[in-house]
C-alpha cells in the first residue's frame, strides 16, 4: 500500500541540521506513528513520502518554507518579570510554557533587562534547513473514527 491522504504511516526516522547536527531521532523509542495528509508532519517531508510503500527508505532535505518557516521578529515579545509565577530562577535561553489565544505554545526566554525579559516565540526549527533519514515500517488505511478526529488512536497514536 502506497503512502497517500488518510494512510497511517508507521516511521523510524534521524533529522539532522546542514552540519550534521543531530536534532531529533526515533531510535531507540517507538516508530512515528501519524494521519498522512492532514498536516501532521512538516508539509515538505509529507510531499517526500507522498507514494513510498513499507520498507522504502528516504533521504529529505527540506528547506524552511517547506519546514517551520522563517524567523519572525514579530514573534519576539517583551514581557514583565512579574507575570512569571513560580521559584524557577529565569535564565536566558531556558525553556517556558506560555497560554496564549492558539493554546499552549513553547518560547525560549532570550533577554533578561532588569525587570523586561524578552521571549522568542519562534519555532527553534524556524529558518533551519532540516535533513530527515526515514525508514518507512507500515503503511495502513485510516479508520473513519481516524480521518474524523485527525489523528491515530491505539497503540502508537500521538494524543494531541
Amino acid at each position: 500500500m502506497q503512502i497517500a491522504k488518510e494512510t497511517v504511516v508507521s516511521l523510524n526516522y534521524t533529522l539532522k541540521n546542514s552540519e550534521g547536527e543531530l536534532l531529533d531521532t526515533s531510535e531507540g523509542r517507538a516508530p512515528l506513528v501519524y494521519l498522512h495528509g492532514v498536516g501532521g508532519l512538516i508539509p515538505g517531508l509529507e510531499k517526500e513520502l507522498d507514494g513510498k510503500v513499507k520498507g522504502d527508505k528516504v533521504v529529505a532535505i527540506i528547506a524552511p518554507e517547506d519546514a517551520y518557516g522563517s524567523r519572525r521578529d514579530d514573534l519576539l515579545k517583551q514581557v514583565s518579570k512579574d507575570g512569571f509565577q513560580g521559584e524557577e530562577e529565569m535564565k536566558e535561553g531556558m525553556q517556558v510554557q506560555l497560554d496564549t489565544e492558539h493554546g499552549p505554545a513553547i518560547a525560549v526566554i532570550t533577554k533578561i533587562e532588569g525587570n523586561d525579559v524578552t521571549l522568542d516565540l519562534n519555532h527553534p526549527l524556524a529558518d533551519m534547513t532540516l535533513h530527515f533519514d526515514v525508514q518507512i515500517e507500515d503503511v495502513r488505511e485510516a479508520t473513519a473514527d481516524e480521518i474524523s478526529h485527525g489523528h491515530v488512536h491505539g497503540p502508537g497514536g500521538h494524543q494531541h
